[in-house]
């Protein structure tokens, strides 16, 4: 009896000690992971704060402005339109253009410029970002230095000398400046040649944010470039898998937006192409059965695969398509909002701006 007890008990104290053995396997295992995720987080915190720069701080800001402006368009009946205040007033002139801002108050007529003029945004773009394309290509192939005033901008706003210098890299920003050059030279094509503007107005300092607007951007792209640059420097063409996925992302979503701005265009002309209404109808069509703005959901994806195309880890870039996300969320709202009020047998199961999700 004694021994069978004995033997009870030893055989529980196995139990216990492989117990014991399983808890501490496990306990070193969690902290190995802690170790590691610590590990992962100082390394990216470094990187963040290596690659962060007084460009990627301006595009933050802009994109935090414009969810603030989404967020309170989409809270009480104080900042949506209607509202009596006069800032109220002043918030929807800032916000809306074209078809949204139909019941807002009329303005003086120095204050708005026609929606047409959406044109120059794309003069001005692929005229400037067309000179900054030749700088960079000249410096980066032909050995020539760039002019002393964009070497200035570079210094101040663009990537530290601690930066990892490679060719690749080089050829990155090149690329990425061409993508947004020929997105340009299509989007001024589509507005002489496709798009019907109807007689919608913007307010002027809408208009001159966009004119500031495509200058920022194409400079944006310039300061990514590593400072080797400024003074010329001739590289080899080094192209990398996410070159290859960048690419082919921005021409299969410039395709859609192209249809869609065409589907858009197609509605105010007869089968012959010629113009024969300026009145808004519901589109049909491509992306457009999901969203009621597919064309600035295409936007968003071909600044995600300029992202893509500069290597992903670019954290200014990023910064950019943060507030590309922003701004063009809130023109989608808005005119889904529109949409919905003037047609009362609008497609129900349409989001906005992001198929099944906003």
């Amino acid at each position: 009896m004694g021994w069978s007890l004995l033997a009870a008990a030893w055989s529980l104290l196995g139990t216990a000690w492989s117990l014991l053995a399983a808890v501490w396997s496990l306990l070193t295992a969690v902290w190995s992971l802690l170790v590691t995720a610590w590990s992962l987080l100082v390394t990216s915190w470094s990187l963040l704060a290596a690659t962060w720069s007084v460009l990627a701080t301006a595009w933050s800001l802009l994109a935090a402005a414009f969810l603030g402006a989404l967020t309170l368009l989409q809270q009480g009946p104080g900042t949506r339109r209607g509202g009596g205040s006069q800032i109220s007033e002043f918030f929807q002139d800032l916000l809306r253009y074209g078809k949204t801002k139909r019941g807002c108050r009329e303005l003086p007529g120095w204050l708005q410029v026609p929606k047409r003029w959406f044109t120059h945004f794309y003069v001005v773009s692929v005229l400037w970002n067309g000179f900054l394309l030749i700088c960079l290509f000249q410096a980066e192939f032909l050995g020539e230095s760039l002019p002393s005033w964009i070497q200035d901008m570079h210094h101040a706003l663009g990537r530290g000398s601690q930066s990892k210098d490679t060719d690749s890299e080089h050829f990155s920003a090149l690329l990425v400046l061409l993508l947004l050059w020929l997105h340009s030279c299509r989007r001024l094509a589509e507005c002489l040649w496709t798009s019907v503007f109807s007689s919608g107005v913007m307010h002027i300092v809408q208009y001159c944010f966009g004119l500031g607007y495509y200058i920022a951007v194409g400079s944006t792209v310039l300061c990514q470039v590593p400072t080797s640059v400024r003074n010329g420097k001739n590289l080899s063409v080094q192209i990398c898998w996410y070159h290859i996925i960048g690419v082919m992302m921005y021409i299969w979503a410039s395709l859609h937006q192209h249809r869609c701005l065409a589907i858009l265009a197609d509605l105010r002309k007869s089968r012959s192409g010629k113009v024969v209404s300026l009145s808004y109808s519901v589109p049909f069509g491509d992306w457009f059965e999901s969203v009621s703005c597919p064309h600035y959901f295409a936007e968003l994806l071909i600044y995600v695969s300029m992202a893509i195309t500069l290597g992903i880890h670019n954290v200014t870039w990023w910064c950019v398509v943060m507030y590309v996300f922003f701004n063009q969320a809130l023109a989608a709202v808005l005119c889904h909002e529109f949409y919905q009020k003037n047609f009362s047998s609008y497609p129900k199961h349409r989001k906005a701006f992001i198929p099944l999700v906003f």
